[in-house]
């Protein structure tokens, strides 16, 4: 090799190794600083998958008729039998399931309670009530999305946490991504013949790692279409490019102007459809139809059970019918006037532009419902694996025995110090509360961290 080439290899190899190395850094304080969070989420995450089987052990007797019938009551019947037999009780909803052994699920305000309550189609017994905040399912929801403690800084911080995790995953890839046939040992293949070993580590860190990192990225980008941040910027990208919801099939009516969204008012909205306008009922109606009556409508426009029929709130208001928690082509979404029955809005899956179809199945996905067991299955392993590549890595740190935090040294190179700096404001402009997490690090680290030497030599800055 002549000295040109030399030089020019040298050069190279001192490039990659401070691109590694600045890279390197950003991953460890991510790591350092989220894991917790992350292992939070995965074990939430984890037991939701699991929801359909747990509520139904453990809420079996309220869930599950004590004897079938032939012809079920019918929901205005069960309804106003309900409310007669506890005063203070108001239905704002009813669920009717796909199965003739399940109860009907009612959504009712019971002394300013918001509660759910079970009833048997078959003879009127109400078999079970639930305080709606207080049930299985709510509290793994509420760890899930807001830490338990609940309020909107504890759902940022949660979608902080999912938004890093993303540039974890990418970062750890091109950690660990094998160069060459040796580096697939501790990538693709775990060595485990030094158990206990920093390598042995290394490896359970690395490995699950790398063979899960799609399947985590769909979880956590399917996850962010219901952050408070990032979920309006997706909502409104594909309100922009027309690939959400359809233009409003209206049977007399322009398209509502109206500020109330369809989450405001009603339960069990699909994704692209929690933010269609509400429409009104028409004015100069004076007696509203029954809830019978628009079981009738709905059987017409052949919509599948399960779904959910959310009573009007006002005089003004409309009947919504809406199914989700099922598999995505079986989507569907009505308003409908509560005088008339006509109907102002129906919009179904095979609507949908294709932004909106593509996140409804990322959310199926996300939930385990998408293809069954299986589905479930999978999300167990990629929330496990979380778990142990974020267990894994703090083995690791600690094996190390660093010297104060232990974060890898800062590369000499300026140019790439800067460079990756502005690659990651790249991933802050489309990740806007990374961005935000960024501009403060920075900011703390020029006033104050380099201001303080003993913060400073613990912190490698």
């Amino acid at each position: 090799m002549n000295p040109e080439e030399r030089t020019k290899g040298d050069k190279q190899s001192g490039l990659s190794k401070a691109i590694f190395q600045s890279v390197w850094r950003w991953h460890f304080y991510a790591g350092i600083i989220f894991a917790p969070f992350l292992i939070i989420l995965a074990i939430s995450g984890a037991v939701y998958l699991f929801k359909p089987q747990i509520e139904g052990y453990l809420y079996k007797d309220m869930m599950i008729t004590r004897q079938v019938g032939t012809t079920p009551m019918s929901p205005a019947t069960l309804i106003e039998k309900s409310e007669k037999e506890f005063p203070g009780l108001k239905v704002s909803s009813i669920t009717l399931p796909d199965t003739i052994d399940a109860s009907y699920k009612m959504s009712v305000n019971l002394n300013g309670t918001p509660t759910t309550v079970f009833v048997d189609p078959y003879n009127g017994e109400i078999l079970g009530k639930l305080n709606s905040d207080k049930t299985f399912s709510a509290f793994f929801k509420k760890l899930h999305s807001e830490l338990v403690v609940g309020g909107t800084f504890a759902n940022r911080l949660v979608e902080l946490a999912a938004c890093w995790a993303v540039i974890l995953l990418l970062t750890g890839l091109y950690l660990w991504w094998p160069r060459n046939k040796s580096s697939i040992w501790g990538t693709v293949l775990p060595r485990l013949s030094k158990p206990g070993s920093r390598i042995f580590w290394r490896d359970l860190h690395a490995v699950p790692a790398f063979w899960l990192s799609l399947v985590l990225l769909v979880i956590i980008a399917s996850g962010l279409s219901w952050s408070g941040v990032m979920g309006e910027q997706i909502n409104k990208l594909a309100n922009a490019t027309n690939t959400n919801t359809p233009p409003f099939a209206y049977s007399f009516a322009e398209k509502p102007s109206s500020v109330t969204v369809a989450k405001d008012i009603a339960e069990d909205l699909p994704w692209a459809a929690e933010n269609l306008p509400v429409p009104k009922s028409a004015a100069g109606g004076y007696v509203p139809i029954g809830v019978d009556d628009i079981m009738a409508i709905v059987h017409d426009k052949s919509i599948a059970k399960p779904y959910t029929i959310t009573t009007p709130i006002d005089k003004a208001g409309v009947f919504t019918v809406s199914t989700a928690l099922v598999k995505p082509g079986n989507d569907a979404t009505l308003h409908l006037d509560q005088y008339s029955g006509a109907v102002l809005t129906d919009v179904r899956f095979a609507d949908y532009g294709i932004m909106a179809k593509v996140i409804s199945y990322g959310i199926a996905f996300h939930e385990g419902r998408l293809f069954g067991l299986a589905n479930q299955l999978l999300g167990l392993a990629a929330c496990l694996g979380l778990i142990m590549i974020a267990v894994s890595s703090y083995v690791m740190w600690r094996k190390r025995k660093p010297k104060g935090l232990g974060a890898p040294s800062k590369p000499d190179n300026t140019k790439v110090t800067v460079g990756v700096i502005l690659i990651m404001l790249v991933c802050g402009a489309i990740m806007p509360l990374v961005g935000l997490s960024i501009l403060i690090v920075l900011l703390l680290e020029i006033l104050i961290i380099r201001r303080i030497q003993p913060l400073r030599n613990w912190l490698s800055v």
